[in-house]
C-alpha cells in the first residue's frame, strides 16, 4: 500500500499541495471502503457456512425424532392385525365385540398418542374406531376410495399421508390387511398425527417442514405452508391429487421462497405474518424408510450482522493502522526531501559567499589547513579508541573461556600433581613398577586435559562432537578416577547401583566431564557433613537411560534453583558458576535432559538416549 501511495505522490509532485492532499485523501477513502467491502463479504461467507453447519445438525436431530415417532406407530397395525379380538370382530361383526373393540382402540390411541385407530371390513366400511361416540367418529363411513385401503387390500400393507375428510387434520395412515380362511377380512388403520412434533418445532427459531417425493409440504412448523410445494407441480398431476382428496381442497401453491445467487442453499423466504422476506440457509436431510425429506431454514440475520460488525471493525482498524504507517513514512520522506533541499540551498549560498570572499578566505587557508590536520589527528585518535574497545571486548570473551577452562581442568591438574608427588616418593623407594603406573596415569590425565581444551575449542567453533555408543560404566569409572582422591580425603561414601551393559548415545570425554562436575559439586557440598554419602544410580526407561547422582548434603538454596543453569550462578564463595551451565549444554547436545531437585540433599537427574 505505501509503495503505491508513493508512486501517486511522485505523479502529483508537480501540482499544488492542496491537490496532493485531496488525491491522497481520495485514495485512502477508496482503500478503506474497499477493505470494508472485502471484510463484509468474507464475514457473510463465514457466517453462512457456520449457520449452514448448525442447520445440518438441527436437521439430523429432528429427523431422528420424526423417525422415532413414525417407527413407534408402525408397530401398532402389525400387532393389532394379529389380535384375536380384531379377527373375531371382523368374522362375526357382533355389536358387543365391536363395542368392546371401540373401547380398546380408544385406550390404545390415548396411550400411544395415535391420531386414530379404526377397523375397515373388506368393502371399506368402518366397523370400529377409537373416536367412536364423537362428532368426528369414523364408524359407518366408507373409505374404499382411499389409496391406503386399496393398496393394503392388494399388497397387504400401505402407508399414505393425506388430509382427513372427517377430522380435517392431516396425518400418516399406516394400514395392515387382515386375512381369514376364505380371503381378506378387512384392513386395520392407524393414523399418525404430528401436531406434537410441529408444536415442538415452533419453539425453535428455524422454520422446519417435511416434503414428500413430489416436494409437497406434509409436516411443518408453519401451518400456512402445509400442502404447498417447493417446485411447480404439473397441472395433470395437480388434478389427480385433488381428485384423490389426499390434501383436501389445498391449492398446492408454491412456497414463498426465492433462491439467492451465491453460496448454495441460501434462500429468501417470507414467514407468515411478516411482510418483509428474510435470508435463510436451507439444509435438508432424508427421513429414512419414508421417502420424505426434512428441511430446516436457519435465519442468518443475527449471525451475519454480528460477524459483519466484528470483521468490518477489524478491517477498519487494520486499514487505519496501515494508512497511519503510510502517512508516517510519507511524512518522513517529505521532511528528508525538504532537508535535502535546504542543504542544497545552503550549499549554493555558501559557494556564492566563498567566491565573493575568495581574497579573505585565502588568508584563513593556513588556519583551515591546521584545523583540518588537527581534526584528522582527532579522527585517528577516535579510531584508535574504537580499536582498543574492540580489543577489550575480545579480552573479556577470552577471560570467560579461560575461566571455564580453569574450572574444567582443575581436577585433572590436581590429580596430576598428586600422582607426580606419589611418583617421586615411589622413585625414592625404587618402586619402578608402581612409578610407571603413576606416570602412565599422569600421561592419561594430561591427555584428558588436552581433550577438554579440544572440546572447548570445538564448542567455540560451534562444531558438534561425534556422538557414538558409550558404555556408561566406563564413563563413570573415568570420572571417579579424577575425583576418587577427594572422596577418600573427605571419607565420603560412594554407592553405585547400575543395570549391567548400559550404553548411551554420547561422546565419552564430554560425558565424563559432566560426571566430574557433578561429583565434585557433591563432594564440596559434603565438606562439612560428618557422614557424607553419594549415590550413583542408572537404569533403562523405554528408549532412554536415566542416571541420578544424589548426595545427602544440605541441598540447594531455593533462591538459586530458578537460575541454576544460568552463567555465573553459584553457591560457592570461590565458584565461577560455569560448571552446571557447561554440563547442561553438553547433555542437551547429546539429545538428553538435565534436571535438579532437592530430596534429602541435592539430586541431579540426567536422561540420555539409549544407544542401539
Amino acid at each position: 500500500m505505501s509503495a503505491s501511495m508513493l508512486a501517486v505522490w511522485r505523479m502529483v509532485a508537480a501540482g499544488g499541495q492542496f491537490r496532493r492532499r485531496v488525491l491522497l485523501a481520495a485514495l485512502a477513502a477508496a482503500f478503506l471502503l474497499g477493505l470494508d467491502r472485502l471484510a463484509d463479504y468474507a464475514a457473510q461467507e463465514w457466517a453462512l457456512a457456520k449457520v449452514g453447519t448448525e442447520a445440518e445438525a438441527a436437521a439430523a436431530l429432528r429427523v431422528a425424532v420424526l423417525r422415532s415417532e413414525i417407527e413407534k406407530q408402525r408397530s401398532l397395525p402389525l400387532i393389532l392385525a394379529q389380535d384375536p379380538d380384531v379377527i373375531a370382530a371382523l368374522q362375526t361383526k357382533a355389536a358387543d365385540r365391536l363395542s368392546a373393540l371401540d373401547a380398546k382402540f380408544a385406550a390404545l390411541s390415548a396411550g400411544t398418542r395415535a391420531g386414530a385407530i379404526y377397523l375397515l371390513d373388506a368393502q371399506g366400511l368402518t366397523l370400529a374406531a377409537s373416536n367412536f361416540g364423537t362428532p368426528e367418529s369414523f364408524v359407518g363411513n366408507v373409505y374404499d376410495f382411499r389409496p391406503y385401503f386399496r393398496r393394503a387390500m392388494t399388497e397387504g400393507s400401505a402407508e399414505h399421508f393425506a388430509f382427513g375428510t372427517v377430522s380435517r387434520r392431516p396425518g400418516l395412515y399406516l394400514t395392515r390387511r387382515i386375512d381369514g380362511v376364505a380371503g381378506p377380512l378387512g384392513v386395520l388403520v392407524v393414523k399418525t398425527e404430528f401436531e406434537v412434533i410441529e408444536t415442538d418445532w415452533r419453539r425453535f427459531a428455524e422454520p422446519t417442514f417435511v416434503t414428500d417425493e413430489r416436494s409437497i409440504v406434509l409436516v411443518t412448523s408453519e401451518p400456512d405452508w402445509r400442502f404447498r410445494a417447493e417446485a411447480a407441480i404439473p397441472p395433470q398431476q395437480q388434478a389427480e391429487i385433488r381428485a384423490s382428496l389426499q390434501f383436501g381442497d389445498a391449492s398446492l401453491d408454491l412456497l414463498p421462497f426465492q433462491v439467492q445467487a451465491g453460496p448454495p442453499g441460501v434462500v429468501k423466504a417470507r414467514l407468515p405474518g411478516n411482510a418483509t422476506a428474510r435470508l435463510f440457509v436451507e439444509r435438508s436431510a432424508d427421513v429414512p424408510t419414508t421417502g420424505w425429506t426434512l428441511h430446516v431454514l436457519a435465519p442468518t440475520k443475527a449471525s451475519i450482522g454480528l460477524a459483519s460488525v466484528a470483521a468490518r471493525s477489524i478491517a477498519w482498524l487494520i486499514g487505519l493502522s496501515l494508512l497511519g504507517g503510510a502517512v508516517i513514512v510519507l511524512s518522513r520522506r517529505r521532511r528528508a526531501a525538504a532537508r535535502r533541499r535546504r542543504e542544497e540551498e545552503d550549499r549554493r549560498e555558501l559557494e556564492a559567499r566563498v567566491e565573493a570572499r575568495t581574497v579573505e578566505l585565502s588568508h584563513a587557508n593556513d588556519r583551515l589547513v591546521a584545523e583540518m590536520e588537527e581534526r584528522r589527528r582527532a579522527q585517528v585518535a577516535v579510531q584508535d579508541l574504537q580499536d582498543e574497545l574492540v580489543q577489550a571486548s575480545k579480552l573479556a570473551v577470552l577471560g570467560q573461556i579461560a575461566a571455564s577452562v580453569a574450572h574444567e581442568i582443575n581436577q585433572p591438574v590436581a590429580a596430576i600433581r598428586t600422582y607426580a608427588e606419589n611418583a617421586l616418593a615411589l622413585l625414592a623407594r625404587d618402586d619402578r613398577e608402581t612409578t610407571g603406573s603413576n606416570l602412565a596415569t599422569i600421561a592419561g590425565l594430561t591427555g584428558r586435559i588436552g581433550a577438554i581444551t579440544d572440546e572447548l575449542r570445538a564448542f567455540a567453533r560451534k562444531t558438534p562432537a561425534r556422538i557414538e555408543a558409550v558404555a556408561l560404566t566406563a564413563a563413570i569409572d573415568g570420572a571417579l578416577v579424577l575425583v576418587g582422591h577427594r572422596l577418600r580425603q573427605q571419607a565420603v561414601g560412594l554407592t553405585v547401583d547400575m543395570e549391567p551393559e548400559l550404553s548411551v548415545a554420547a561422546e565419552r570425554m564430554r560425558l565424563e566431564q559432566v560426571f566430574v562436575n557433578l561429583l565434585q559439586n557433591a563432594v564440596e557440598a559434603l565438606s562439612t557433613h560428618p557422614q557424607g554419602q553419594i549415590t550413583i544410580a542408572a537404569c533403562a526407561q523405554a528408549g532412554d537411560v536415566v542416571v541420578t547422582i544424589r548426595d545427602n548434603g544440605p541441598g540447594l538454596p531455593p533462591e538459586v534453583m530458578g537460575s541454576l543453569f544460568m552463567p555465573f550462578t553459584t553457591t560457592k564463595p570461590s565458584g565461577l558458576g560455569l560448571g552446571l551451565v557447561i554440563s547442561h549444554d553438553i547433555i542437551a547436545e547429546f539429545g538428553g535432559r538435565f534436571a535438579v531437585a532437592n530430596a534429602d540433599g541435592a539430586c541431579f537427574t540426567i536422561t540420555l538416549p539409549r544407544a542401539s
